[in-house]
């Protein structure tokens, strides 16, 4: 499968750190060193990507997203 990777941000700085393009669907990730800081997906995002997904990445799960 051929993924494309990218970095998002707005002119008002609204970012997500990763973006993955998989068969046409996107991923969002935010990496946060803290798992109890759980942001949520930039309204930007949400509002123009409604079908894309947004996961935080953490110490605690991250091993589970490198194997994916």
């Amino acid at each position: 499968m051929l993924v494309y990777n990218y970095f998002w941000r707005t002119y008002d700085q609204q970012e997500i750190d990763w973006i993955e393009d998989r068969e046409g669907q996107l991923h969002g990730y935010e990496f946060k060193w803290n798992p109890k800081k759980a942001p949520k997906a930039p309204r930007g995002w949400s509002k123009a990507y409604p079908d894309a997904t947004f996961t935080v990445i953490h110490p605690g799960n991250y091993a589970e997203w490198l194997s994916a």
